[in-house]
């Protein structure tokens, strides 16, 4: 999957070139491009809930909200104070998207005491040392903040684990075990994830796969 992210992240900015060189040079001038270049940021969300076969939910549900929205109010469809009024209803979906999140992570399991967690850091930062033999997942938000999570004392009953990460000029560090494999599926806008560590797992099913969405901010896994 960490494949087929990086095929459709590359080919997302190559149709977004495209699209920009048709207008720039001309070679179509009756479509005004700002109106629609929204829906490219749609069709990403779109691709990576498909791809992902609905695992990464939180992710390509607020891009394709978002810039769904933006899209209407081009086209008309919405008021133009429409969304200055209603954007706080995006941390409602947010808040939402991670109870969803948690109920399909329990969903099969035996509900114990560390088997997940939640981060929030706004403007802010959080340290989080997360253990126990029964690591589910758990959900990351980092609005302007920078948390810290210490995966390293957690073990795997059932895999893969999966976390889900929004990031939003920010920054999340994650310390996972040397021998974890891990599989990203998040969708980077102006933001990315790297992977920093010394020994990554190179098992062929992955312990733990990372999902969410990340907008100028970042993720970064360490050992």
């Amino acid at each position: 999957m960490a494949r087929t992210s990086r095929w459709g992240s590359a080919g997302f900015f190559v149709l977004l070139g495209i699209v920009l060189l048709l207008f720039t040079t001309d070679a179509v001038d009756s479509v005004d491009l700002w109106t629609w270049l929204p829906g490219l940021f749609v069709l990403l969300g779109a691709w990576s809930l498909l791809a992902s076969r609905g695992r990464n939910l939180t992710g390509p549900v607020l891009v394709i909200v978002v810039a769904g929205a933006f899209l209407l109010r081009n086209l008309d469809y919405l008021p133009d104070d429409a969304i200055s009024t209603y954007w706080p209803a995006v941390f409602v979906l947010l808040g939402v998207l991670i109870l969803l999140n948690r109920g399909r992570r329990r969903r099969g399991h035996t509900v114990s005491g560390n088997g997940e967690f939640t981060s929030v850091s706004i403007f802010g930062g959080d340290s989080q040392h997360v253990g126990g033999d029964d690591f589910r997942g758990g959900d990351i938000v980092a609005i302007f903040g920078g948390p810290t999570i210490d995966l390293r004392d957690a073990a795997l009953t059932d895999t893969p684990a999966t976390l889900e990460v929004v990031s939003v000029f920010g920054g999340a560090e994650i310390r996972v075990p040397e021998n974890w494999t891990v599989n990203t599926e998040t969708v980077n806008i102006f933001g990315g994830l790297e992977d920093n560590r010394r020994t990554p797992g190179t098992a062929d099913e992955p312990d733990l796969v990372i999902t969410g969405v990340n907008v100028f901010g970042g993720v970064e896994l360490t050992d």
